[in-house]
């Protein structure tokens, strides 16, 4: 049974920085595409960073480029996201999800999801 289990949410003040973790069972993530995505109040789902499933290439969201990075550690088989100079626009609910095949930003096309973790950026 596939789990994926975020935690590190929490509130921060704006310009603050945060790191989410992803920690996973039932799969190997250096053989998955881990993404990360997030859903404001009243607002779908939206992608903000992916890892390929080599581990060589990464992807993000333009409103985070710069900002985030996502990073996996094989050993741990967890996925990261470290999360600088936050905005209040950042405020959400964080998944980490996975997807058995090559990178895309379409949370449709991720298999595999956490329950989720709370971040909210204070102004």
């Amino acid at each position: 049974q596939v789990q994926l289990v975020e935690s590190g949410g929490g509130l921060v003040q704006a310009g603050g920085s945060l790191s989410l973790s992803c920690a996973a069972s039932g799969l190997t993530v250096s053989r998955y595409t881990m993404g990360w995505f997030r859903q404001a109040p009243g607002k779908e789902r939206e992608f903000v960073a992916a890892i390929s499933w080599g581990g060589v290439s990464t992807y993000y969201a333009d409103s985070v480029k710069g900002r985030f990075t996502i990073s996996r550690d094989n050993a741990k088989n967890s996925v990261y996201l470290q999360m600088n100079s936050l905005k209040p626009e950042d405020t959400a609910v964080y998944y980490c999800a996975a997807r058995g095949g090559p990178y895309t930003h379409y949370a449709s096309r991720f298999e595999y999801w956490g329950q989720g973790t709370q971040l909210t950026v204070s102004s």
